[in-house]
């Protein structure tokens, strides 16, 4: 009853077409919009900004470029990771290098710079697919950072190739506090959410999967290739590269070449398939069950061992937080393939009958 759409009625083709059509889904998104720079501002402490807000925003977006080029367009990539470092390194030279360039606008010349690398290791998905195009963009991964490693100069003539980046000024206001960080990091995410909604919604979104369902059949129908696989890998690269400068400025301040490793970017892959391929709040979903429930596994543990009286020590907890951590992604990959998004549209299709039998 709370999310029945009697009653509903669209009378115009823009109004059939919106983002989203039922009421229900409209007010939803305003509410979050809402807690999420007004309330948590108000009510968050500076740890919940720095420690779980900011990195968890930051590898949403990294999900979201993965999803876009795995999931709609189902091209297979390793090398998230790698993308994301070529944004960062590229925003820390930008406003090194270029004096006065706006924060902004090192952010998106850092997507760009990444999406042009990108476009370079798409090149192998014209003629490979599959796991064999995944060894290719695996070649990305172990390349680019030997490059941060062996070339000084993108970081400075830095011995190890560390750099720390430069404070952010915003219309003359420095950005420094985390709660200030993580109001720009937000409208980032929120901006290129809504980006990317569109895009798969459009014609672009549409020759992406049409190209992931069969690729003989798209090209039959019209569809040409090489651009279509093109345009996913710079789209997805720009999200990462952007996600790796926020990464950069906003969450650690100080980055290294082998802190964006393979293991980076596998973490980024279980997101988009524990949250749900192909799906925008499947990044999102994936990006909080990865970051966010270890942490609530080590609070939540210690203190059900405490209360029961269990005589666990603290490299016990450890041991049992990764075994059940393991455990509740073997569960909801068996009890749904498709992702915690997937579970997410079940619950509302159940709810649009309730209380009727379904």
């Amino acid at each position: 009853m709370l999310y029945r759409e009697a009653g509903q009625f669209k009378t115009t083709y823009a109004a059939d077409q919106q983002l989203f059509p039922i009421r229900q889904d409209r007010l939803g998104v305003i509410a979050l919009l809402a807690i999420g720079f007004v309330g948590v501002p108000l009510f968050a402490s500076e740890y919940w900004f720095s420690a779980i807000l900011i990195p968890f925003l930051v590898f949403s977006l990294a999900a979201l470029g993965l999803n876009i080029l795995t999931g709609y367009a189902g091209q297979l990539s390793l090398g998230s990771a790698a993308f994301m470092a070529v944004g960062a390194y590229a925003a820390y030279n930008f406003q090194l290098r270029v004096e006065g360039i706006p924060i902004l606008v090192t952010f998106i010349m850092a997507g760009l710079t990444a999406a042009g690398v990108g476009i370079l290791f798409g090149l192998p998905s014209l003629r490979i697919k599959g796991f064999y195009l995944a060894v290719a963009t695996l070649a990305a991964q172990f390349f680019i950072v030997w490059c941060l490693t062996k070339f000084p100069w993108l970081s400075n003539n830095s011995s190890s190739g560390v750099i720390s980046t430069q404070k952010m000024f915003i219309f003359g206001h420095e950005f420094d506090s985390p709660r200030e960080k993580y109001l720009l990091v937000l409208s980032i995410v929120v901006f290129l959410s809504l980006a990317a909604k569109n895009m798969v919604r459009s014609s672009t979104g549409r020759a992406w999967m049409a190209v992931r369902d069969m690729d003989v059949a798209a090209s039959v129908i019209g569809i040409r290739l090489m651009p279509t696989k093109l345009l996913a890998f710079a789209v997805s690269s720009f999200y990462c590269g952007v996600a790796g400068a926020l990464y950069a400025f906003c969450y650690l301040g100080s980055v290294e070449p082998d802190g964006f490793s393979l293991e980076l970017s596998f973490r980024i892959l279980f997101m988009i398939i524990i949250g749900g391929v192909g799906s925008i709040l499947g990044s999102y979903l994936g990006a909080a069950f990865i970051l966010l429930l270890p942490i609530f596994l080590d609070i939540a543990l210690p203190f059900f061992a405490n209360l029961f009286g269990l005589p666990f020590s603290t490299a016990t907890v450890s041991h049992i937080q990764v075994l059940v951590f393991g455990s509740l992604i073997m569960f909801f990959l068996i009890v749904e393939p498709h992702g915690l998004a997937r579970l997410w549209q079940i619950t509302k299709e159940k709810l649009r009958l309730w209380p009727f039998p379904h």
